[in-house]
């Protein structure tokens, strides 16, 4: 099973980044052959819409499970039609969230906030 993960740099031995849409790169890492690749986020720098856009690379990397502190709803509906499961990261390295995944131990994320969406009031 493919896993993607939000990093902030190019070690499994980092943390998982507090920010799926912002996030500087995500780890693709393969559980059936223990492969894992970092890909750059090009949704880091979007004025808006980087959920989404950082979904829709999640999607295209083929991953069925994202791990990941907390997630926008757009990025999550993306990822809910494709199938896709979100879980809770916890305290620790992203070997770490990858290792708790394999043995079970991490929740769904429950928590699905609104999105910034770009809004900033006013006209």
């Amino acid at each position: 099973m493919k896993i993607a993960i939000p990093a902030d740099e190019k070690s499994l031995e980092s943390g998982v980044c507090p920010s799926f849409g912002r996030a500087p790169y995500f780890l693709i890492y393969d559980t059936e052959t223990n492969e894992s690749e970092f890909i750059d986020n090009s949704a880091a720098a979007s004025q808006g819409g980087a959920g989404v856009k950082a979904g829709q690379t999640i999607v295209d990397s083929k991953a069925r499970a994202l791990i990941t502190p907390r997630c926008g709803e757009n990025a999550a509906m993306a990822m809910h039609a494709a199938n896709i499961k979100i879980y809770k990261s916890i305290e620790g390295s992203i070997m770490d969230n990858i290792n708790a995944l394999t043995q079970g131990k991490l929740s769904i994320l429950e928590e699905i906030h609104p999105g910034f969406h770009g809004h900033h009031g006013g006209n």
